[in-house]
This record gives C-alpha cells, structure tokens and sequence, in this order.
C-alpha cells in the first residue's frame, strides 16, 4: 500500500497535468479565435463604412446585458472555486448554479437578438442582405459565425458546469480535489474573455 506521502506526490503530479492539458487546450482555442478575429480586422478595415452602419443594426441593449450577465457569471464561478477550497460544498453548488442560471440567460437573449434579426430578413443568404453592399453581407456573415461559435461554446460551458454541480454533490469534487471545478473555471473565464472582445467589435465599432 502506496504511503501518504507517495500519494500526495502523485496527487500532485495528476494536478499539474491537468492543468498543463487544459492551458494547452485553451491556447489552441485562442489560435482559432484569433484567426477570426484578424478575418474580422482585415474585412473591417477595408469596409469601415459597411461594419459601422451595420453596427448600428444591431441591439446595443442586449448586447450590453449580456456582458454584464457574463461578468457576473464569471464572478459567480471564481466564488464557487474559492467556496470548495474552504470546504464550503452547498454554497458552491449555489454559485455553480447561478453561473449555469446566467450562462442560459446570455443564450436566451442571443436567441431573442438573432430571432429579431431573422425576423427582419437579415440573416446569411436571404434575399434582403445578398442585395445589400458586400461589406454589410460580410459584416453579418461574421457576426453570425462569430457570436453563434462564442454562443456555441457557452453551451458546452453550461453542460460541463452541469456535470461539475453534479460531482461536487456526489463529493467526487471537494476540498482536496477540485482540479475539474478549476479547469471548468477557466474554460468559462476564456468564454468570456472570448466576448469582452466581440461585444465592442460588433456593438462599440466607431
């Protein structure tokens, strides 16, 4: 029978990996936003006028609110991570929760702002913004690609979180081993790193 020491050492190893895995996993997510992002700064600089009039189209109020509610859900989820480290299980669980709770609200009110769009003929290949100039189209294209990849991700986020919520009850995450609720924390501050930049891209541009 391996000794404490022996186990703490591997303890500490299996630690370690997990979270090199998930900093390399993450750095590879920021190489394929990145991309899109230079695609963006290429196309917006040589359709200023089209991004800007486009930008006006969309709904600031909404995508005001969901940066603050994706803020507040980081928050929420820094606490969680902060909570079982001091052994405080149910109000991790809480904060867990919430973070899940915002994370459906941003996705409803993206849904809601994409419905508006849709509703008004704007969307990829209708017949209303393929008669629109070619920077509009390619505005709206990677508005679409762009927000509904970042919505995508915030999806996954939400399961994964659903899936830490569960074993933080079941105790399989606790005071000594919260090395998934961590990595889930991470994943989901990149989610909203990954807006912070889109919001004044297609909100804020002047």
């Amino acid at each position: 029978m391996d000794n404490p020491q022996k186990i703490a050492v591997r303890h500490r190893v299996d630690y370690v990996g997990a979270k090199m895995g998930m900093w390399i996993f993450l750095f590879t997510e920021v190489l394929f936003f990145g991309g899109l992002f230079l695609l963006y700064s290429v196309f917006r600089d040589k359709y200023t006028l089209d991004f800007h009039n486009s930008a006006a189209e969309l709904d600031l109020f909404l995508g005001t609110a969901n940066t603050v509610i994706l803020l507040t859900s980081s928050m929420a989820m820094a606490f969680s991570i902060a909570l079982i480290r001091r052994g405080k299980k149910a109000s991790s669980i809480l904060c867990q929760g919430i973070t899940i709770f915002l994370g459906l609200v941003f996705l409803v009110n993206k849904y809601i702002e994409w419905s508006a769009h849709v509703h008004h003929g704007i969307y990829p290949h209708s017949p209303l913004l393929d008669n629109m100039s070619r920077g509009k189209i390619i505005f709206f294209s990677l508005y679409y690609v762009m927000t509904g990849l970042h919505g995508l991700h915030v999806l996954i986020g939400v399961c994964v979180i659903s899936g830490t919520l569960l074993f933080t009850k079941k105790e399989i995450i606790h005071q000594n081993d919260f090395v998934k609720l961590e990595n889930t924390g991470l994943y989901w501050h990149f989610v909203d790193i990954v807006w912070i930049y889109l919001f004044p891209l297609f909100y804020l541009i002047t």
